[in-house]
């Protein structure tokens, strides 16, 4: 089957469509990426089997699709481009990559009458509303999230098949759209066997860390996902741990009131803001850790949502300590891969630490069952499977 996937954004990077488009190919389909480019890169290019093409964008569209719902230029513009990449790439169904585009993608198709496969990498109504420009003029009165959760809705109802991130996420949908309970299919992001098979040991990060017990922390640090937790519990734990370094890998606007906290509470010397790092070094920061955190603070989104880098941390048999942030929670708990802590209680989150710290034997258990969870049930080897068992199915 000829897949065309639509992607309103550059690529590469980005790991989620690229697991599933090499998985399709990997699986015999062809696989055209429709994507966007803002530079001088290639219109055309073949990408590990995936045949890109890119379309000139430029800065007003991209400001553009922020009022996808507000305003229907942004789709014109799309439509264009959409049209123009079915036409020529004569693809037998349509992938979309999140709802933003979804709207042109929908309108294009009227002419082409493809099956259609909806795509959700996030709940992004949810995620909206938690966006600092929404919170204040004129983004407030201009963007609807609500509007977006009815398109959501819309759209839902309209796709042959619906791709989801994580089992909450579809039971919420089941929920609020009772007739879409058939057309669901669970696709969760999780790391490829290559992560923790195929990587090199830095040994500068190894021995920078050697007489630390490391409490890390990968990925995005904006404040909701629950740092500020993880640095005002240190001003307990360095009493009980004196040795206790916070090493957080990653980056986000909001750093600046996170080290703002940190120089507040005079906890330099127990905390490295390592920034943004190559993922190539993610294996060497987590093999220099003794726990892993995701200290995410509740709300629609984390409770439907996984981030990927427990299961990263799960990899390399490191216990976790999580929030109870509902998806990851119960991921967690069921096959007993770290403790959990009450979001944004400090005191919750340092007892845990505690706990995992004066009992090795138990981190060694944790870790070794995460570890065993990765490898026998939830490498993207392993759940890329419904993905391809929905094109072979779509294609009969």
């Amino acid at each position: 089957m000829k897949i065309g996937m639509i992607l309103d954004a550059p690529f590469p990077p980005d790991p989620r469509v690229e697991n599933e488009a090499v998985s399709l190919v990997n699986s015999g389909h062809d696989v055209f990426l429709f994507c966007l480019k803002y530079a001088d890169e290639k219109s055309s290019e073949i990408i590990n089997g995936i045949q890109v093409k890119r379309y000139s964008s430029n800065k007003l569209e991209y400001k553009l699709s922020a009022l996808a719902y507000t305003i229907s230029l942004y789709h014109f513009l799309m439509e264009k481009k959409i049209h123009q990449f079915v036409k020529e790439t004569k693809v037998d169904a349509i992938h979309i990559h999140d709802i933003r585009i979804a709207e042109a993608v929908f309108n294009v198709n009227k002419q082409f009458n493809l099956p259609i496969v909806l795509d959700l990498h996030d709940n992004m109504p949810e995620v909206m509303k938690l966006y600092p420009h929404l919170q204040k003029f004129p983004g407030k009165y201009i963007i609807s999230p609500l509007k977006w959760k009815q398109k959501e809705k819309k759209f839902i109802k309209k796709a042959d098949k619906v791709i989801s991130v994580s089992p909450e996420f579809l039971e919420n949908l089941v929920e609020r759209i009772p007739s879409s309970k058939n057309k669901l299919v669970l696709v969760p992001n999780t790391i490829r066997q290559s992560f923790y098979k195929d990587y090199k040991v830095d040994e500068l990060i190894i021995n920078k860390y050697k007489n630390h017990f490391v409490i890390l922390y990968l990925g995005d640090t904006h404040l909701r996902r629950g740092l500020q937790t993880a640095i005002e519990s240190l001003n307990f734990l360095k009493e009980v741990i004196p040795n206790i370094k916070l090493v957080i890998v990653g980056k986000n606007t909001t750093d600046v009131i996170l080290k703002q906290q940190v120089a507040d509470l005079e906890l330099e010397e127990f905390v490295d803001f390592e920034g943004w790092q190559n993922v190539a070094l993610f294996q060497s920061y987590i093999l220099a850790s003794d726990i892993c955190i995701s200290p995410l603070h509740r709300n629609l989104q984390h409770d439907v949502a996984y981030a990927n880098k427990i299961f990263q941390y799960m990899s390399f048999a490191k216990p976790l300590l999580v929030s109870d942030a509902i998806a990851q929670k119960r991921v967690v708990e069921k096959n007993k891969t770290g403790l959990v802590h009450k979001d944004r209680d400090v005191n919750d989150f340092s007892d845990k630490i505690i706990t995992l710290y004066k009992d090795e034997t138990l981190r060694i258990e944790l870790g070794e069952n995460g570890k065993r969870f990765i490898e026998e049930e939830f490498s993207w080897e392993q759940t890329s499977k419904k993905l391809i068992n929905l094109y072979d199915n779509l294609e009969s």
